[in-house]
């Protein structure tokens, strides 16, 4: 069995909290829309009730105008390490260590770029030891939490006694790209900004082992979801039939995992899986053929939160585990998907 478990969790969102009521008046008053293009708003924002609201890393509504890729990248920056030193700090904290206990640091993100990346400002801001082990991950989308944990995994295979911090940080805010496009108005509906963090190390009775991880990587529907830049700055690209790519290889995927582990989806216990949208978790929820009570908590977390990218399927893991709670031995799907088209998944088991 794996020595490696996850032994806490951090989580961080801005203080400002916006409806989605209030998004839709935003949008109006800042934005000179076209009919359609406020038709669609008002549709996702305002008549349907899948999202609540977001949390937005703005110090005020006004900077939703902002759209110079210098200040984003200096908002991003700014918020970033705001948001990952707090769900750090909540991280070690609760695990019961320190600071100086911390030999390892992997952040992930897709929303924004810097050079040296958001490693070096965190290890600024809190203090931790020079000697630490640091990885910037770039470029995997909402999946990046994962594959984060899988690197977490390998230092600590490395070395037993490593402690690490698992981090993802995203400000999707930096990357609003105004367009009469029905995947830009989707896209500048749906996500907001948040970060977490998992202390990852090798010691007795953690919440959970980490037992196995898979991945899939689709070339072939790389258009279909992934960043390209437009004027300067990085654009979402969201096509429709992403909730059925994801369906099917979410299967493929998971069903690779549980096979290497002589398993089969009956014997999962629990399933946290990243809330990408409402028409994904259905798709999925179709093609995994699962009652939606599985996929409750993923549900809950996009409802009150929206889509955060890569931290949001740790949220949701988070949340199963505080109002459930597992009991020892029961297993867990993390499952999570990105640009590329690539997919993620990881099996837990509760101790």
């Amino acid at each position: 069995m794996s020595k490696v478990g996850i032994r806490s969790i951090g989580l961080a969102v801005p203080d400002m909290y916006v409806s989605q009521a209030t998004a839709y008046e935003e949008f109006r008053r800042n934005f000179k829309l076209r009919t359609d293009e406020e038709a669609l708003y008002r549709k996702i924002l305002v008549e349907n009730d899948a999202i609540d609201g977001r949390y937005i890393a703005m110090r005020d509504t006004a900077e939703v105008v902002e759209l110079d890729q210098d200040q984003l990248i200096k908002r991003f920056a700014r918020e970033g390490r705001k948001l990952g030193s707090m769900a750090c700090q909540r991280a070690i904290q609760q695990a019961g260590y320190t600071k100086e206990d911390i030999t390892g640091l992997i952040v992930n993100t897709c929303t924004g770029y810097l050079c040296p990346g958001l490693t070096s400002y965190l290890v600024e801001d809190m203090g931790l030891r020079s000697d630490i082990r640091v990885r910037d991950i770039a470029g995997m989308g909402c999946g990046g939490a994962l594959p984060n944990l899988d690197s977490a995994a390998g230092m600590i295979n490395q070395d037993p006694e490593a402690v690490v911090l698992s981090v993802s940080i995203e400000i999707c805010t930096a990357t609003l790209f105004m367009g009469s496009s029905p995947d830009l108005v989707v896209s500048n509906s749906i996500f907001g900004d948040g970060a977490s963090a998992v202390v990852v190390d090798g010691r007795p009775e953690p919440k959970a082992r980490i037992l196995d991880f898979a991945s899939g990587l689709y070339p072939m529907h790389r258009d279909d979801l992934r960043y390209r830049t437009e004027e300067h700055r990085l654009r979402n690209v969201l096509s429709k039939t992403v909730p059925i790519i994801a369906g099917r290889k979410v299967k493929e995927v998971l069903d690779n995992l549980l096979a290497k582990q002589g398993m089969s989806r009956e014997q999962l216990d629990f399933y946290a899986l990243h809330p990408g949208g409402t028409q994904i978790l259905d798709r999925v929820q179709r093609d995994l053929e699962l009652d939606r009570s599985k996929l409750k908590a993923s549900h809950d977390i996009l409802r009150e939160y929206g889509n955060m990218s890569s931290p949001t399927v740790i949220y949701v893991l988070d949340r199963i585990i505080e109002e459930t709670p597992p009991k020892t031995g029961q297993t867990l799907a993390l499952l999570s998907f990105g640009a590329g088209f690539s997919v993620f998944a990881t099996l837990l088991e509760f101790c």
